[in-house]
């Protein structure tokens, strides 16, 4: 029996953090076993803001050492840059056609944009999802390994399936949602009422996977944590962001359940928490960083991962693509 198909994406847009890791990385490496994975390095959609092209080169090849270091095995799991398979710009294109501009001009994660980059917005930030919606349609896509922050985009790929489907037969699968466990959403060190996020001009907000140890320890000494005397080490989002954000770190690299954690540190200090955070990130960066730098420092294996593993990926989108043409009367050209 065929195995069911994950599609997940990242984009090169800064150093991959200890947010990305635990939002999807993890999860990548342990899904492979049991699930036929589709990984994306998503080159097209981090064009959707001005990137120097240099800087943009490297961090793609940063990005696919770093999911290799994680546990990707591309001999399981697909792993590929998006710009290298061209089926996804054209699928993009024809589902331009069925979607409706109301709908995209709905989506919070645009309006957002729109409210804080006003000068500096671009069809393709308004259009993000639907080329989103090729990505994960192309390779007839059961589940979706995303943040609950794509959630909204999610549903308009499942909307924009249904409606293509409705008009040429069962076409398209229509994606859910994966769910993992462990899957914690994690916050900004300093400001922890928003997303940790690798692109914060902040650093001292983030934790990358590539960041010393000494800025490691550093950056979590210096946490916010609240000023509860004596204090209380529980998980509270609303009234103790920075306690809970750090018990969503250790619960997910360590997978020990909130509550176990909650019982492990009663009436201890929050530099126990801290110490404990720090100790556990420390382990698990110091062993990825140490088969990163294998990697990366391989460049001809890497360009080898890479191109093999658009050749896999176009083999699939190809056969998807030519029938949707097809189905919609263009006049199919057969590669030789």
């Amino acid at each position: 029996m065929d195995k069911s198909v994950i599609f997940s994406a990242i984009q090169p847009t800064g150093i991959l953090t200890i947010g990305n890791y635990i939002g999807a990385l993890q999860s990548w490496n342990k899904v492979q076993d049991d699930y036929n994975c589709i990984y994306s390095v998503a080159d097209l959609h981090a064009i959707t803001v001005r990137q120097n092209f240099n800087t943009l080169r490297k961090r793609s090849l940063d990005c696919v050492a770093l999911c290799l270091a994680c546990g990707v095995d591309p001999s399981k799991s697909t792993i590929f840059i998006q710009s290298h398979v061209s089926e996804h710009s054209q699928l993009a294109w024809i589902l331009n056609c069925f979607a409706y501009f109301g709908e995209l001009s709905r989506m919070t994660q645009f309006k957002h944009k729109l409210l804080n980059r006003e000068n500096n917005i671009n069809i393709g930030l308004f259009d993000y999802p639907t080329l989103m919606a090729a990505d994960v349609l192309l390779y007839k896509t059961n589940f979706v390994l995303v943040g609950d922050d794509q959630k909204q985009h999610l549903e308009f790929i499942r909307r924009l399936s249904r409606r293509f489907n409705s008009i040429y037969g069962e076409v398209f699968m229509v994606p859910k949602k994966f769910f993992v466990k462990f899957n914690n959403k994690v916050m900004s060190l300093l400001d922890p009422k928003k997303k940790m996020s690798k692109s914060d001009i902040n650093y001292n907000n983030i934790i990358t996977l590539l960041d010393s140890a000494n800025s490691i320890v550093e950056k979590i000494k210096y946490a916010i944590t609240d000023s509860d005397n004596p204090p209380v080490i529980r998980y509270d989002p609303v009234n103790k962001p920075g306690i809970s954000n750090l018990l969503n770190v250790l619960s997910a690299i360590s997978e020990k359940s909130i509550s176990c954690l909650e019982k492990m540190f009663a009436g201890k200090m929050y530099n126990d928490l801290k110490k404990e955070v720090t100790d556990v990130i420390l382990d698990r960066i110091l062993s990825i960083q140490s088969r990163y730098y294998l990697v990366r420092n391989n460049e001809d294996y890497l360009y080898k991962i890479i191109f093999n593993g658009a050749k896999k990926a176009q083999r699939k989108a190809y056969v998807m693509l030519n029938k949707i043409k097809e189905l919609i009367g263009f006049i199919v050209h057969n590669q030789v």
